[in-house]
């Protein structure tokens, strides 16, 4: 399994895991032309991907849909999230129930799981390849509970948001409701939050870590990494020697 981190943020996320020949895509979150580009720069051929996974139908995590349309990829959801879904190809359309498991052609296992964010009916997603490699992913989410917890386990690769600072968000300048978006337990995970899961996860087995949708206004990437850090440094885990870190 190779796992390619397209994109993060803000602005877009989007992530490539192949196995085999075959690549599946994690959200699509910046447009379609960049996407190819971004594709073709790390060696992926958009016509090998044969199927696109999506967390939720916030732009920042759709807007290059139209990928699907040219390339004729499926397109899997949780069926309420094609409510505010931009348009695909009614062929495309796959709709699951959050919790439910895809086996795409013995290719990849995909377990869904719910998460919590303020849209109709996010998920995240572990990935199983034929050879039994595991990744993890867990994007925007206000908090992180048992079964997030129980899916993601034993994973080799974990992908999960450490969005902001707490501190930093309520000094900036975000209005009032920005803030407590944010900040509440349908937005998006703290640095803290994050150590916190990660050290419950993480066995020191040389896993690697992503950091991912890091706020440009509200975290510094030293920082995240280093709560990540201090809280698998408590179990006894070193950075290089028991897991990798990365921040995305």
């Amino acid at each position: 399994m190779k796992v390619d981190i397209i994109a993060s943020g803000s602005s877009g996320n989007v992530i490539a895991i192949r196995s085999n020949q075959s690549t599946i895509l994690v959200d699509v979150g910046i447009a379609k032309t960049k996407i190819e580009k971004r594709l073709l720069e790390v060696g992926i051929s958009p016509t090998s991907i044969v199927a696109i996974f999506i967390t939720h139908a916030h732009k920042d995590h759709v807007q290059g849909l139209p990928l699907a349309n040219k390339y004729k990829i499926p397109v899997y959801a949780a069926e309420n999230e094609w409510k505010s879904m931009p348009k695909v190809d009614d062929e495309l359309k796959r709709s699951f129930k959050a919790g439910d498991s895809i086996n795409f052609e013995d290719k990849f296992f995909i377990e869904s799981f719910k998460t919590y964010h303020d849209a109709y009916d996010p998920v995240g997603y572990a990935v199983t390849d034929y050879e039994n490699n595991k990744c993890s992913i867990c994007l925007d989410t206000g908090h992180v509970d048992e079964l997030i917890l129980e899916k993601m386990e034993f994973s080799q690769i974990y992908i999960i948001e450490s969005n902001h600072e707490p501190n930093m968000v309520e000094v900036s300048d975000y209005p009032d409701r920005v803030k407590a978006r944010i900040l509440s337990r349908v937005g998006h995970l703290s640095n803290e939050q994050t150590a916190t899961a990660l050290s419950k996860l993480v066995q020191g087995l040389g896993e690697q870590i992503y950091l991912t949708h890091l706020s440009s206004k509200n975290n510094m990437p030293a920082l995240a990494k280093m709560t990540t850090i201090r809280a698998l440094m408590k179990k006894g885990y070193k950075q290089n020697e028991h897991y990798k870190i990365e921040v995305i």
